[in-house]
Order: structure tokens, then C-alpha cells, then sequence
């Protein structure tokens, strides 16, 4: 395997936990944003084939809904309840926490082969 190939396979990796990070981080942030009447609950995911030359977004999928009783609020329905995404806290810190690793992970082997090829380097000039 060619040096390039192995930078590729690592600059590939940190773009897809960027994107698994990225969808857990706006699946959280939306977990508290209350939803319009006839409004669907979506979730943000990272794609499941992931292709680094072509670039990838992030995806949504329909999601449940939790209802809240708040007469108050100006979105809530006859009932006084109001609409929010069912965002499973766990299952997203979970993935949040993962993709982290995952990224630091990437970055290390990064590093270390930049590092080798350096070494290689000044090896080669000797």
C-alpha cells in the first residue's frame, strides 16, 4: 500500500467521524426545538456508504415525536401540548463520544505517519 493511499484512508476517516459528529451534535441541539403543527420530526444521520472522493452530507430520517404538556407555549396544540423531536440522549452522546475517539484515533495515525515520512526524509539526506 502506497503512502498516499494510506493519507487518503486517514484523510477519508476524519471526514466521516466529522459527519457522524456533526449529526450528533444537531440531533441534540434540535432534541429541545419544538415542532409546528404538521411539521415531521426528522433526525440527522451520517450516511451509511461513504465515498471521500465524492464527498458526502448528512442525511435525515423520519423520527418519533414526544409530546410535552405546556399550555403556555404559543406552539402548543387545543390540548395545551407541544410537539418535540424523540431524540435518544444516550444513543447520541454515545455516538458523539464514539466519533470523537474515532477522530482523535485518525488524527494520531495522521501524525505518525507524517512523522515517518519526515524521518524517511532526513534519513534519505544523510
Amino acid at each position: 500500500m502506497s503512502v498516499e493511499a494510506l493519507l487518503d484512508a486517514t484523510r477519508a476517516g476524519l471526514a466521516y467521524e466529522r459527519l457522524r459528529m456533526d449529526a450528533a451534535s444537531r440531533n441534540i441541539a434540535s432534541s429541545n426545538v419544538p415542532l409546528r403543527t404538521g411539521d415531521a420530526a426528522r433526525v440527522w444521520q451520517a450516511p451509511a456508504a461513504f465515498d471521500p472522493q465524492l464527498g458526502a452530507a448528512l442525511e435525515t430520517a423520519p423520527a418519533s415525536t414526544r409530546a410535552v404538556h405546556d399550555p403556555n407555549h404559543p406552539l402548543a396544540d387545543a390540548k395545551g401540548m407541544v410537539t418535540y423531536p424523540a431524540v435518544d440522549m444516550v444513543h447520541e452522546m454515545t455516538n458523539l463520544m464514539t466519533a470523537t475517539r474515532s477522530y482523535e484515533a485518525n488524527v494520531r495515525s495522521f501524525n505518525l505517519l507524517r512523522s515517518m515520512m519526515l524521518r524517511a526524509l532526513e534519513i534519505g539526506a544523510k
